[in-house]
Protein backbone atom coordinates (compact mmCIF):
# COMPACT_ATOMS: atom_id res chain seq x y z
CA UNK A 1 0.00 0.00 0.00
CA UNK A 2 1.57 3.51 -0.41
CA UNK A 3 1.82 6.35 1.69
CA UNK A 4 -0.56 8.64 -0.15
CA UNK A 5 -3.16 5.58 -0.59
CA UNK A 6 -5.62 6.67 2.47
CA UNK A 7 -6.35 3.56 4.93
CA UNK A 8 -9.46 2.07 5.93
CA UNK A 9 -9.40 3.73 9.46
CA UNK A 10 -8.92 7.17 7.60
CA UNK A 11 -11.68 6.75 5.13
CA UNK A 12 -14.84 5.95 7.49
CA UNK A 13 -13.38 9.17 9.77
CA UNK A 14 -13.70 10.87 6.20
CA UNK A 15 -17.22 9.91 5.96
CA UNK A 16 -18.11 10.18 9.76
CA UNK A 17 -16.58 13.66 9.36
CA UNK A 18 -18.63 14.53 6.18
CA UNK A 19 -22.19 12.93 7.51
CA UNK A 20 -21.60 15.37 10.30
CA UNK A 21 -20.97 18.43 8.47
CA UNK A 22 -23.89 17.50 6.48
CA UNK A 23 -25.97 16.57 10.06
CA UNK A 24 -24.91 19.97 10.94
CA UNK A 25 -25.95 21.92 8.06
CA UNK A 26 -29.45 19.85 7.79
CA UNK A 27 -30.35 20.99 11.43
CA UNK A 28 -28.57 24.71 11.36
CA UNK A 29 -28.99 25.48 7.66
CA UNK A 30 -31.68 27.94 7.81
CA UNK A 31 -30.26 29.84 11.82
CA UNK A 32 -27.18 29.60 10.18
CA UNK A 33 -28.49 31.55 6.61
CA UNK A 34 -30.63 33.72 8.80
CA UNK A 35 -27.23 34.98 10.62
CA UNK A 36 -25.23 35.52 7.46
CA UNK A 37 -28.37 37.60 6.14
CA UNK A 38 -28.92 39.32 8.90
CA UNK A 39 -24.91 40.04 8.90
CA UNK A 40 -25.02 41.25 5.12
CA UNK A 41 -28.24 43.23 5.70
CA UNK A 42 -26.76 45.08 8.76
CA UNK A 43 -23.69 45.72 6.50
CA UNK A 44 -25.40 46.99 3.51
CA UNK A 45 -28.13 49.00 5.34
CA UNK A 46 -24.77 51.03 7.28
CA UNK A 47 -23.24 51.76 3.60
CA UNK A 48 -26.52 52.99 2.33
CA UNK A 49 -27.26 54.98 5.07
CA UNK A 50 -23.47 56.80 5.14
CA UNK A 51 -23.76 57.35 1.35
CA UNK A 52 -27.74 58.03 0.87
CA UNK A 53 -27.93 59.76 4.50
CA UNK A 54 -24.81 60.68 6.34
CA UNK A 55 -22.42 62.05 3.92
CA UNK A 56 -25.03 64.35 2.09
CA UNK A 57 -26.14 65.60 5.86
CA UNK A 58 -22.85 66.21 6.17
CA UNK A 59 -22.20 68.36 3.48
CA UNK A 60 -25.10 70.03 4.22
CA UNK A 61 -24.53 70.64 7.46
CA UNK A 62 -20.56 71.75 6.39
CA UNK A 63 -22.09 74.45 3.66
CA UNK A 64 -24.60 75.75 6.23
CA UNK A 65 -21.68 76.21 9.24
CA UNK A 66 -19.51 78.20 6.83
CA UNK A 67 -21.94 81.09 6.98
CA UNK A 68 -22.84 81.22 10.83
CA UNK A 69 -18.54 80.89 11.15
CA UNK A 70 -18.67 84.20 8.97
CA UNK A 71 -21.29 85.62 11.17
CA UNK A 72 -19.08 85.03 14.59
CA UNK A 73 -16.01 86.10 12.69
CA UNK A 74 -17.79 89.42 12.31
CA UNK A 75 -19.11 89.51 15.83
CA UNK A 76 -22.47 89.38 14.69
CA UNK A 77 -23.50 86.99 17.52
CA UNK A 78 -26.97 86.84 17.10
CA UNK A 79 -26.72 86.05 13.83
CA UNK A 80 -24.33 83.85 14.25
CA UNK A 81 -26.49 81.92 16.74
CA UNK A 82 -30.01 81.94 14.96
CA UNK A 83 -29.51 82.25 11.68
CA UNK A 84 -29.96 85.50 9.27
CA UNK A 85 -33.46 83.65 7.78
CA UNK A 86 -31.54 82.51 4.67
CA UNK A 87 -29.03 80.32 6.47
CA UNK A 88 -28.92 78.64 9.60
CA UNK A 89 -27.47 79.47 12.66
CA UNK A 90 -25.47 77.32 15.20
CA UNK A 91 -28.61 76.42 17.53
CA UNK A 92 -30.66 75.19 13.81
CA UNK A 93 -27.43 73.48 12.63
CA UNK A 94 -27.28 71.40 15.92
CA UNK A 95 -31.23 70.53 15.63
CA UNK A 96 -31.45 69.81 11.97
CA UNK A 97 -27.74 68.24 11.60
CA UNK A 98 -27.07 65.95 14.78
CA UNK A 99 -24.65 63.83 14.45
CA UNK A 100 -22.22 65.48 12.07
CA UNK A 101 -18.83 66.91 12.64
CA UNK A 102 -20.58 70.70 12.33
CA UNK A 103 -23.41 70.17 14.80
CA UNK A 104 -20.18 69.22 17.27
CA UNK A 105 -18.76 72.11 16.11
CA UNK A 106 -21.76 74.97 16.64
CA UNK A 107 -21.59 73.55 20.05
CA UNK A 108 -18.65 74.99 20.67
CA UNK A 109 -19.42 78.36 18.97
CA UNK A 110 -22.96 78.20 20.78
CA UNK A 111 -20.82 78.16 24.22
CA UNK A 112 -18.47 80.84 23.44
CA UNK A 113 -21.58 82.81 22.16
CA UNK A 114 -23.43 82.35 25.24
CA UNK A 115 -20.40 82.86 27.31
CA UNK A 116 -20.15 85.93 26.20
CA UNK A 117 -24.02 87.25 26.86
CA UNK A 118 -23.10 86.08 30.18
CA UNK A 119 -25.78 83.16 29.51
CA UNK A 120 -23.89 80.78 31.60
CA UNK A 121 -26.60 78.07 32.09
CA UNK A 122 -26.50 77.61 28.23
CA UNK A 123 -22.95 78.15 27.61
CA UNK A 124 -22.54 74.89 30.01
CA UNK A 125 -25.27 73.32 28.44
CA UNK A 126 -23.02 73.55 24.64
CA UNK A 127 -19.65 73.15 25.77
CA UNK A 128 -20.20 70.32 27.90
CA UNK A 129 -21.79 68.62 24.63
CA UNK A 130 -18.69 69.46 22.90
CA UNK A 131 -15.74 67.18 22.32
CA UNK A 132 -12.50 67.22 20.02
CA UNK A 133 -9.28 65.11 19.66
CA UNK A 134 -8.06 68.23 18.60
CA UNK A 135 -5.80 69.05 22.06
CA UNK A 136 -5.66 73.20 21.70
CA UNK A 137 -10.02 73.26 20.73
CA UNK A 138 -10.73 70.65 23.40
CA UNK A 139 -8.38 73.22 25.94
CA UNK A 140 -10.14 76.42 24.87
CA UNK A 141 -13.66 74.57 25.20
CA UNK A 142 -13.13 73.55 29.15
CA UNK A 143 -11.23 76.67 29.99
CA UNK A 144 -14.41 78.47 28.37
CA UNK A 145 -16.41 76.01 30.74
CA UNK A 146 -14.91 76.69 33.47
CA UNK A 147 -15.40 80.76 32.77
CA UNK A 148 -18.94 79.42 32.53
CA UNK A 149 -19.13 77.44 35.85
CA UNK A 150 -17.35 80.35 37.59
CA UNK A 151 -20.15 82.41 36.55
CA UNK A 152 -22.57 80.33 37.34
CA UNK A 153 -21.55 80.00 40.99
CA UNK A 154 -19.94 76.44 40.64
CA UNK A 155 -16.43 77.22 41.06
CA UNK A 156 -15.16 74.08 42.48
CA UNK A 157 -16.65 72.22 39.19
CA UNK A 158 -14.94 75.47 37.00
CA UNK A 159 -11.54 75.47 39.18
CA UNK A 160 -11.36 71.26 37.92
CA UNK A 161 -11.92 72.08 34.58
CA UNK A 162 -9.43 74.95 34.50
CA UNK A 163 -7.00 72.62 35.65
CA UNK A 164 -7.85 69.60 33.04
CA UNK A 165 -7.42 72.70 30.30
CA UNK A 166 -4.04 73.29 31.54
CA UNK A 167 -2.91 69.71 32.22
CA UNK A 168 -4.60 68.43 28.78
CA UNK A 169 -2.49 70.59 25.97
CA UNK A 170 1.00 70.71 28.31
CA UNK A 171 3.31 71.42 25.45
CA UNK A 172 1.84 75.00 24.90
CA UNK A 173 3.53 76.95 27.35
CA UNK A 174 1.35 80.20 27.19
CA UNK A 175 -2.44 78.58 27.53
CA UNK A 176 -1.18 75.81 29.75
CA UNK A 177 0.34 78.36 32.38
CA UNK A 178 -2.67 80.44 32.02
CA UNK A 179 -5.30 77.90 32.61
CA UNK A 180 -2.94 76.75 35.17
CA UNK A 181 -3.27 79.62 37.30
CA UNK A 182 -7.16 80.27 36.79
CA UNK A 183 -7.09 76.76 38.61
CA UNK A 184 -4.86 77.83 41.55
CA UNK A 185 -7.01 81.67 41.58
CA UNK A 186 -10.19 79.59 41.69
CA UNK A 187 -9.03 76.97 44.15
CA UNK A 188 -8.48 79.99 46.81
CA UNK A 189 -11.35 81.59 46.26
CA UNK A 190 -12.83 78.09 48.20
CA UNK A 191 -10.47 77.82 50.37
CA UNK A 192 -8.44 75.13 48.95
CA UNK A 193 -4.67 76.55 49.03
CA UNK A 194 -3.06 73.20 49.20
CA UNK A 195 -4.54 72.55 45.55
CA UNK A 196 -3.43 76.05 44.64
CA UNK A 197 0.18 75.74 46.05
CA UNK A 198 0.69 72.80 44.27
CA UNK A 199 -1.03 74.49 41.27
CA UNK A 200 1.02 77.63 41.58
CA UNK A 201 4.45 75.63 41.60
CA UNK A 202 3.67 73.68 38.83
CA UNK A 203 3.70 76.71 36.75
CA UNK A 204 6.82 78.14 38.36
CA UNK A 205 8.60 74.72 37.42
CA UNK A 206 7.22 73.88 33.96
CA UNK A 207 6.99 77.36 32.57
CA UNK A 208 9.07 79.82 34.31
CA UNK A 209 9.49 82.57 31.12
CA UNK A 210 5.65 82.34 30.65
CA UNK A 211 3.57 86.11 31.85
CA UNK A 212 2.12 83.90 34.83
CA UNK A 213 5.48 81.91 35.83
CA UNK A 214 7.39 85.53 36.40
CA UNK A 215 4.66 86.84 39.12
CA UNK A 216 3.37 83.35 40.17
CA UNK A 217 5.79 83.53 43.08
CA UNK A 218 4.10 86.25 44.77
CA UNK A 219 1.00 84.10 44.85
CA UNK A 220 3.18 81.13 46.63
CA UNK A 221 4.24 83.73 49.25
CA UNK A 222 0.99 85.00 49.96
CA UNK A 223 0.19 81.08 50.43
CA UNK A 224 2.95 80.83 52.56
CA UNK A 225 5.00 79.15 50.66
CA UNK A 226 8.85 80.07 49.56
CA UNK A 227 10.50 78.88 46.73
CA UNK A 228 14.13 78.67 46.65
CA UNK A 229 16.20 78.93 43.62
Amino acid sequence: MSETKKTTAQELNDVHAIKQAKDFWGKYSKPVTYVGGLVILVAGGWLAYKNFVLNPKQTKANEAISRAQMYFAKDSLDLALNGDGAGAGFLKIIKNYSGTDAANLSHYYAGAIYLRKDDFKNAIKHLEDFSTDATQIQSAAWRMLGDALMGDGKKEEGAAYYEKAGKLNADDEASSSENLFRAAQAYETIGKNDKAAELYKIIKEKYPKSEKGFVVEKYLARLGVIINE
